[in-house]
C-alpha cells in the first residue's frame, strides 16, 4: 500500500506494474501486427481466388462461338450452361425470362448484379449459397452483327464459385494469428520478468540497505555495478549513508564526551557539596540569630546549597540511565504502604487526596518507586491547583496509578516534551527552584520496570473535567536486575 492498493500485500508494486506494461505491450503489438497480416493476407486469397475465377469464366465464354441465331432454344440454353459447368462450379444462362434447367436458383442474382451484366460489363458478387460462402460472376455472352462485329446477345451468364478452400486457407490463418499472438504474449511476459529482475534487483537491495541504515546499522552500503542511472543512484546511497555515519559518528562522540564531562562533574561537586552541606545545617541552626541581611542571606545560601545538591543528585542519577549502569533492586512491595510512606516522608499527607487499596503487591523497586511518586506528586502541588489525587488500581498484570490536580492543565504544545530533560514549560523563566529532570528521571525509572515482554511506563495527559493527570502503569512482577538491562 498505493498501488486499489493489496490485499495483504503490494498488489500495484513495480514488478507487476512492469509485467502488466510489457504484456499490454505484447498485446498491442501483437494485436496490431497478426491483425493487419491476417486482413492483408485474407484479401490477397479472396482477391486472387475471385480473379481466377472471373478471368476462367471469361476465357471459357470467350472461346464459345458467337451466337448467330436468336431467341435461342431451350435445348441450346441448356447446353451452354452445361458447357460452362465445371465440377465445382454451377453456372445459370439467361435471356430475358427465361433461364437454363441448370444452374443456381434465380433468386441468388440480385437485381443489381443482373442491371450490370446486361450493360456489358463483367461483375461479382460474394454470396453465401448452400451454407458456403461462394462468388456469383456475371457477363454476357457476345454474337455476330450484320456486319460481322461483335454485339450484345442478350445472353447473360451467371457462374457460382465456391469459396470454401479459401475459407479453410482464412481460418487456419486466424488459428497461425491467434498461436503467433499466445507466443509472444508468453514471451512478453518472459522479458518482462527478465526485465522485472534486472531492474528490481537493485531496488530490492536499495530497500534493504536503507531498512538497515533505519535500523542503526551506518556501516549499510550498496555493492555498485555498471553505470546506468540505477548505478548512480547507489553511489549517491553510499556516499549520503558514508556522510551520515561520519556525522552521526561525530555526534555520538560529542555526546559521549558532554555525558562523561556532566558525570564528571557531579561526581566532583559532591566532595564540596558535603563541606557546604555541613556549614549550611550550622548557618541554620544560627540564621534565626543573625540580624537582618545576615539571616536572610544565611537561609539563601542554605536553600541554594540544597537546590545544587538535588541537581548534582539528579545529574548522577541520569548519567546512570545513559551509561545502562541503572539497576533494579527488586523486592516484594505493599504498593499502597510504599506509596503512604512516600506522602508521609515529604508532610504531603494532608494535601493529596489518597484513594490506595489495600492488599496490593507486587515485585517493585521501592527506591525507585518512591522517586516516582515524589516527582509526580510534587509536580502537582508546585503547578498543578488542589485537589490532588493518587488512586491505585490493578490490573491482571500491571499495577496503574494515578496522580491528577485540578489546575490548568497542559498545553497541547507541552505534552510530547513535558518528559524531556531540563524542559520547562514555562520558557520565558531563566530562574526556577526545579532543575527539569524530575520528569525524566520518574519516565526513566518507569520504564527501568519491565516483564518478559514489555516495559513500565509513564504518560502525561489533561482530564475531560480539567487538571493534569499522570498515568504510571508498572508490572506486577518485573523482571530480574540481571536481565532487564538487556532490551534498552
Amino acid at each position: 500500500m498505493s498501488r486499489w492498493r493489496w490485499i495483504g500485500g503490494r498488489a500495484w508494486g513495480l514488478r507487476v506494474r512492469l509485467l502488466v506494461a510489457f504484456v499490454l505491450l505484447g498485446l498491442t503489438t501483437t494485436a496490431a501486427v497478426a491483425g493487419s497480416g491476417y486482413v492483408q493476407a485474407r484479401d490477397v486469397i479472396l482477391r486472387k481466388a475471385q480473379d481466377a475465377a472471373v478471368d476462367a469464366l471469361v476465357d471459357q465464354a470467350g472461346k464459345l462461338f458467337p451466337v448467330r441465331d436468336l431467341p435461342p432454344t431451350q435445348n441450346e440454353l441448356d447446353g451452354l450452361a452445361e458447357t460452362l459447368s465445371t465440377r465445382d462450379d454451377s453456372t445459370v444462362v439467361l435471356y430475358q425470362e427465361r433461364r437454363s434447367a441448370l444452374g443456381p436458383p434465380p433468386e441468388l442474382l440480385s437485381p443489381d448484379l443482373r442491371q450490370a451484366v446486361r450493360g456489358g460489363r463483367v461483375v461479382w458478387q460474394r454470396v453465401s449459397y448452400q451454407g458456403t460462402p461462394s462468388l456469383v460472376i456475371g457477363t454476357e455472352l457476345m454474337r455476330t452483327g450484320p456486319d460481322g462485329t461483335p454485339a450484345a446477345s442478350g445472353l447473360e451468364i451467371y457462374r457460382v464459385h465456391s469459396l470454401l478452400a479459401e475459407e479453410r486457407s482464412i481460418d487456419q490463418l486466424a488459428v497461425w494469428a491467434w498461436l503467433t499472438g499466445g507466443l509472444s504474449l508468453v514471451f512478453a511476459v518472459l522479458l518482462a520478468s527478465l526485465a522485472a529482475r534486472g531492474v528490481l534487483r537493485p531496488v530490492r537491495e536499495l530497500g534493504r540497505a536503507a531498512r538497515r541504515l533505519g535500523d542503526g546499522n551506518l556501516s549499510s552500503r550498496l555493492t555498485i555495478g555498471g553505470s546506468d542511472e540505477l548505478a548512480d543512484l547507489a553511489r549517491t546511497f553510499n556516499h549520503t549513508a558514508a556522510t551520515l555515519e561520519r556525522y552521526v559518528g561525530e555526534l555520538r562522540r560529542m555526546e559521549s564526551d558532554a555525558r562523561r564531562f556532566v558525570a564528571d562533574v557531579s561526581h566532583e561537586l559532591r566532595t564540596p557539596l558535603a563541606a557546604m552541606t555541613a556549614v549550611t545545617d550550622v548557618l541554620d541552626e544560627e540564621a534565626a540569630a543573625l540580624p537582618g541581611d545576615a539571616g536572610r542571606a544565611a537561609r539563601l545560601v542554605s536553600q541554594e546549597t540544597q537546590n545544587l545538591t538535588r541537581l548534582v543528585d539528579d545529574l548522577i542519577e541520569v548519567s546512570r540511565f545513559d551509561s545502562g549502569t541503572a539497576a533494579l533492586a527488586l523486592d516484594p512491595v505493599d504498593v499502597a504502604t510504599a506509596v503512604t510512606a512516600t506522602l508521609r516522608a515529604r508532610g504531603w499527607s494532608d494535601q493529596v487526596e489518597a484513594e490506595l487499596p489495600t492488599g496490593v503487591t507486587a515485585r517493585l523497586d521501592p527506591r525507585r518507586l518512591d522517586v516516582i511518586v515524589a516527582n509526580l506528586v510534587g509536580n502537582a502541588l508546585r503547578h498543578g491547583a488542589p485537589p490532588v489525587s493518587v488512586r491505585l488500581r490493578t490490573e491482571p498484570d500491571w499495577i496503574v496509578l494515578e496522580v491528577a490536580d485540578r489546575g490548568p492543565g497542559l498545553d497541547a504544545e507541552v505534552l510530547p516534551h513535558v518528559f524531556d530533560r531540563f524542559y520547562k514549560a514555562d520558557t520565558a523563566r531563566t530562574r526556577s527552584t526545579g532543575s527539569g529532570l524530575g520528569l525524566a528521571i520518574a519516565w526513566e525509572n518507569a520504564r527501568l520496570h519491565r516483564d518478559a515482554e514489555r516495559h513500565g511506563s509513564l504518560v502525561a495527559a489533561n482530564q475531560p473535567a480539567g487538571g493534569a493527570v499522570f498515568t504510571l502503569r508498572l508490572p506486577r512482577w518485573s523482571a530480574d536486575p540481571t536481565d532487564e538491562e538487556g532490551d534498552r
